[in-house]
């Protein structure tokens, strides 16, 4: 591992401090406790995976598996049961398993236009200004479209964030029109030659049915442009909102047909980390970023085995 590699993973790890001293702390308790897996450990590991947030779907699939595998051989080291949960927590995320290794992904297309949605106050701002650094800092030339002309806030933060990335940026105050500054924005991307387009948009309430028309509007308006475009379709959820969040996503889902990944922010502030497998067991999509602090160099891509490392690792 390089130095960059284990200052990500440092950074990883005190981001997840919650969720390893909550979550983990109690399972490495139950398995000293127990030290076997008999009806009472898995009837306590269950609590333990429910009170994450991992969801009563995740929490039986993964209890099923875990005493299939008990019947099969025994557990009865701390060592041997540590293992086993870790292994069948990893076969949680195997379907959903992200393809970006790091920031200099494989773009096939060029400009790359990434469309950014979700609700206020989830972190949507932030996170693509922290997406447009790593993109920058991987060597990609990057523009930032602020088709958020919704609120009166929402440009002058983006274009601070685009400043601290030291990106440019797409602006129309005087319009209230999003789809035309997305289309603005693409356009430039391919007159200047640019690598990735990150097309912000509004986020009012996700159950406004304006919002979504307007969403669409945008969709349709990217295309006329680039016909395949957008390439990805992000939205952002705060991992402290718990099931809130999911039902976000799957409202955006049916107005857009698709989302391509996650960016998860504020898994620092919070215990419930375990909402990252309900997300990829119940969703089946991809958690692509997670934001585990306020600096810019916080968003982080997201690898599961790393992620499940970060947790047991003592």
């Amino acid at each position: 591992m390089s130095f960059l590699d284990k200052l990500g993973f440092t950074k990883l790890k005190d981001g997840l401090t919650k969720t390893k001293n909550d979550l983990f702390g109690k399972v490495n308790r139950l398995i000293n406790a127990k030290k076997k897996i008999d009806d009472e450990f898995l009837a306590e590991l269950e609590e333990i995976f429910l009170t994450s947030d991992m969801g009563i779907n995740t929490s039986e699939i993964l209890i099923d598996n875990i005493k299939e595998r008990a019947k099969q051989n025994k557990y009865e080291t701390e060592e041997e049961l540590n293992t086993l949960i870790q292994e069948e927590i990893k076969k949680i995320f195997s379907d959903t398993t992200s393809e970006f290794r790091t920031f200099d992904f494989g773009i096939k297309n060029k400009p790359y236009v990434i469309m950014v949605v979700g609700v206020n106050g989830v972190g949507k701002t932030t996170s693509i200004g922290k997406l447009a650094y790593n993109f920058r800092k991987a060597g990609k030339s990057v523009l930032i479209g602020s088709a958020d002309t919704f609120r009166a806030a929402a440009n002058e933060q983006l274009e601070i964030w685009a400043k601290r990335a030291q990106v440019d940026i797409i602006q129309n105050p005087g319009t209230k029109d999003p789809a035309s500054v997305a289309f603005d924005t693409v356009k430039a991307a391919i007159s200047r030659n640019v690598d990735v387009v990150i097309i912000d948009t509004a986020g009012r309430l996700h159950n406004k049915s304006h919002l979504m028309e307007e969403l669409k509007k945008i969709n349709r308006v990217i295309k006329k442009v680039l016909p395949d475009a957008p390439d990805e379709v992000f939205i952002v959820i705060d991992a402290t909102t718990g099931q809130n969040g999911l039902n976000q996503v799957q409202e955006f889902m049916n107005a857009l047909g698709r989302i391509t990944g996650i960016i998860l922010t504020k898994l620092d502030g919070t215990a419930k980390g375990g909402i990252v497998l309900k997300i990829s067991k119940e969703l089946r999509i991809p958690v692509r970023f997670i934001g585990v602090g306020e600096q810019i160099d916080d968003l982080q891509l997201f690898e599961s085995e790393e992620f499940i490392k970060a947790l047991f690792e003592k």
